[in-house]
């Protein structure tokens, strides 16, 4: 198939690598101006792809979006003269808020949405490492998007272990209820996700989590807050190397996505009248971190 990656950061270009190893033509569109980007992955042979080539882009079976939440709309808004209305759209990114504008922009075309638990790093602009194996999931968020479950299949063969879920959006809750705990908390004290199991976080972790479940019930999913929670120990515990993405961005004084992680479970909180002040604080801490620059 023809796939363009938008966004070809750790993840797009890990993504990038294993299906252009599949077999594949993948192309990306990146904010490099260069005609070709290299992208080699780990110990492997590097692998030449062609970058913002539109007539690629307009000829893309499928479109895996990996940019940050915040740069979701304000790019495809930029590109979506060139995108087929055949063109299924993928978004693989943290956080939730995106897909309702993707939806309103591009709304012929099949929409997913995506999951994933791998792990990558770059190191470089050309070099990107795998750094933990994980699982991803797909779902569909518009009607043409129910017809694409086909895409599975294409991606196991790329990068498995990757499965379908009729319910994507209380996946992608989890996800981001993992992210609410872990991600401020890592920024505001620039730490490694494995701080986070320190006595002095506990009850931090447990006022997030039962405030999250709170609203994840009101949002109509069955959620157990201790279930929850040990989920959310269990990450930090395999994670307990990394940076988190919030983090790294803190750190090098970019735009985080606080406003797609616990902006949105905010915006839910309000809606079913929750008061949510534990998160409430750190979004605030998050923000005026940024704001100071």
């Amino acid at each position: 198939m023809n796939i363009a990656i938008v966004g070809p950061g750790a993840i797009g270009s890990l993504w990038a690598s294993y299906l252009t190893e599949a077999g594949h033509q993948v192309n990306l569109w990146s904010r490099q101006p260069a005609a070709k980007l290299t992208i080699q992955r780990d110990q492997y042979a590097q692998q030449s792809l062609l970058n913002n080539n539109t007539q690629a882009l307009q000829q893309s079976d499928v479109i895996l979006v990996t940019l940050k939440a915040p740069s979701v709309l304000t790019v495809l808004s930029a590109i979506a003269k060139h995108i087929d209305q055949d063109s299924i759209i993928v978004l693989m990114h943290n956080g939730m808020g995106t897909a309702e504008g993707v939806n309103a922009l591009l709304p012929n075309n099949p929409l997913l949405l995506a999951t994933t638990t791998h792990g990558a790093y770059r190191p470089s602009m050309t070099q990107v490492l795998h750094t933990g194996y994980g699982q991803t999931l797909l779902g569909a968020a518009n009607s043409q998007g129910e017809l694409c479950q086909f895409l599975v299949d294409v991606f196991n063969h790329a990068l498995s272990d990757v499965t379908w879920h009729s319910n994507i959006n209380q996946a992608l809750w989890t996800k981001l209820a993992i992210n609410c705990a872990i991600n401020p908390l890592t920024a505001i004290h620039q730490v490694t996700n494995g701080e986070l199991v320190q006595p002095h976080y506990q009850q931090q972790l447990q006022n997030i989590v039962n405030e999250v479940s709170l609203v994840m019930n009101a949002e109509g999913f069955e959620i157990d807050v201790n279930h929850l929670l040990q989920t959310v120990n269990n990450v930090i515990h395999a994670t307990s190397n990394n940076y988190s993405s919030m983090e790294q961005d803190i750190a090098h004084q970019r735009r985080s996505e606080i406003d797609f992680i616990t902006g949105y479970l905010l915006e839910s909180a309000s809606r079913h009248n929750i008061d949510a002040p534990y998160n409430q604080a750190l979004y605030q801490a998050v923000k005026k971190i940024e704001q100071s620059w």
